[in-house]
């Protein structure tokens, strides 16, 4: 059975913080807000709990897993990023955006695209979010929290109570954070690519 805490979307409880932290570190699967909509999240090399998130969303391989950073100096450990690219997440981060880029050698194997050898990176506008992560150290692999079959992200922490009680360890209710999925853009190529529209702005974007 799942834990639920009620975290303060502003000013988010320290002890919840690091018991929450606690739990991930542990081999957690969480379930937590962002400033898009709520994700599915566990410890970046934990590969018992991404398969977990993988049974839960009925994705493959292929799928694209994000890494959720605090900050630019944290996404370049993971992504490989040049200056062009560096002064546009300057100007997005935080945000609503996940970002393709090529993966460096500290992302394991099994979360990049098995053929691109890419990885999702955002850095979310959300003060639960940078709490967990200021916590952890470390970036947290996440996912949309969209169910099999649907099309827009689970909205009410007790529906997901509901539904993933015996799947998650903890939900956290951080209150309504939004039905919209982060705007996608590729990083790989010359130019960026919007590959979904979501949330964040992409009139940049526009030639």
């Amino acid at each position: 059975m799942a834990q639920f805490f009620q975290i303060h979307p502003d000013n988010p409880q320290n002890r919840l913080v690091k018991q929450a932290v606690a739990i991930i570190r542990d081999g957690g699967l969480v379930i937590y807000p962002t400033d898009s909509s709520y994700a599915l999240g566990c410890q970046i090399g934990d590969k018992g709990a991404m398969e977990r998130i993988r049974r839960i969303r009925k994705v493959d391989e292929e799928h694209n897993f994000t890494l959720v950073c605090r900050d630019l100096t944290e996404i370049s450990n993971y992504a490989r990023i040049d200056n062009r690219d560096y002064r546009l997440l300057k100007n997005l981060t935080p945000g609503p955006y996940t970002f393709i880029h090529k993966a460096t050698k500290l992302v394991p194997r099994r979360l990049m695209h098995p053929k691109r050898k890419t990885i999702g990176i955002r850095v979310p506008d959300n003060a639960i979010v940078r709490a967990l992560l200021e916590e952890l150290g470390e970036p947290i692999l996440s996912t949309t929290m969209i169910m099999p079959d649907e099309t827009m992200p689970l909205t009410d922490p007790y529906d997901m109570r509901d539904l993933l009680d015996h799947h998650v360890d903890l939900i956290i209710d951080g209150g309504y954070c939004g039905f919209e999925p982060t705007t996608v853009v590729l990083m790989t190529e010359d130019v960026p690519e919007v590959v979904r529209i979501g949330k964040g702005d992409t009139s940049l974007f526009e030639v």
